[in-house]
């Protein structure tokens, strides 16, 4: 359900933002390093100050790129950073890849932060991640994990959607204003296909070498031995005239065929295999990054 507050001005939807944070005794803030954790890390840092500690999951599924850039923006806002080693590839439900594959990876992350907080040094601060309103009409099944350990989302609470965010980060200064969406890995995997390391790694191949020859906003869809290539309509045609390129670039990472997409680049173009009914669709009653 989407809150009252995303009909408010945006002055409100902040004001309301800074009051819920300020009445926290801290925070430890999920940090993937897009426009939403980046702006909900801002605005912790703002109301909390030193009380606060982001916390980034390295895994498999994570590419170094983002990693690096996670490791950058806790340093420019002067936040303590921990990067905690997760092993979702070792729940059986998440390496099945079915519908509820982001629920395994949440459920990961949640219960890694619950046992290692000792080392987090946080006390009882809640554990805070970026969902934003826009999350909350998608196939979100990580929100469900959230709901079941108490995880805050204070954006939804807010009423921030993606316009909000990235207003947020420009007003303050904050460089991922414009940053593309950006997901995990097994995102680009369709349901039904089991996730393995080689399978990552073959996609974080393919997908830096796009980057690469300046590609911005894009995927790379893992389809066995074809990979299916979307880019945003502003650079399609680019891509296009550089078809033979990218796709010796692509088939380098160790895809037999390379294939451009018709439609471009559309969020969460995966989900479209999902079956009404299918009880893995169900939403949770409560972000993953737009994938």
């Amino acid at each position: 359900m989407i809150p009252e507050a995303a009909s408010l001005p945006y002055e409100q939807k902040l004001a309301h933002l800074r009051r819920s944070l300020g009445a926290l005794p801290g925070a430890v803030v999920a940090f993937s390093a897009g426009v939403d954790s980046t702006a909900l890390l801002h605005a912790c840092r703002q109301a909390l100050g030193e009380r606060l500690v982001a916390v980034t999951a390295d895994s498999p599924s994570l590419p170094r790129a983002e990693l690096a850039d996670a490791v950058a923006l806790a340093a420019e806002l002067a936040v303590r950073h921990v990067v905690l080693a997760t092993d979702e590839l070792s729940r059986e439900g998440y390496v099945q890849n079915e519908g509820d594959r982001c629920y395994h990876c949440k459920q990961e992350l949640f219960v890694t932060v619950a046992a290692r907080r000792a080392e987090l040094d946080a006390g009882a601060w809640p554990v805070l991640y970026g969902a934003i309103t826009d999350d909350l009409g998608d196939h979100r099944p990580g929100q469900r994990a959230a709901a079941e350990h108490g995880v805050l989302a204070p954006l939804v609470d807010a009423g921030f959607g993606k316009p909000d965010v990235r207003r947020y980060c420009r007003d303050h200064g904050v460089r991922v204003a414009d940053k593309p969406s950006m997901a995990c890995l097994s995102s680009r995997v369709p349901y039904g296909t089991p996730i393995d390391r080689q399978v990552l790694q073959r996609v974080e191949q393919a997908e830096a070498a796009l980057r690469a020859r300046g590609f911005r906003q894009f995927r790379v869809r893992h389809h066995d031995q074809v990979a299916r290539l979307e880019f945003a309509d502003d650079e399609l045609p680019r891509a296009f005239s550089l078809r033979e390129v990218l796709g010796r670039d692509v088939q380098a990472a160790g895809y037999t065929f390379v294939a451009f997409d018709a439609f471009g680049y559309r969020s969460g173009s995966l989900n479209r295999m999902l079956q009404p009914g299918d009880r893995t669709m169900q939403p949770g009653p409560l972000h993953e990054e737009a994938r």
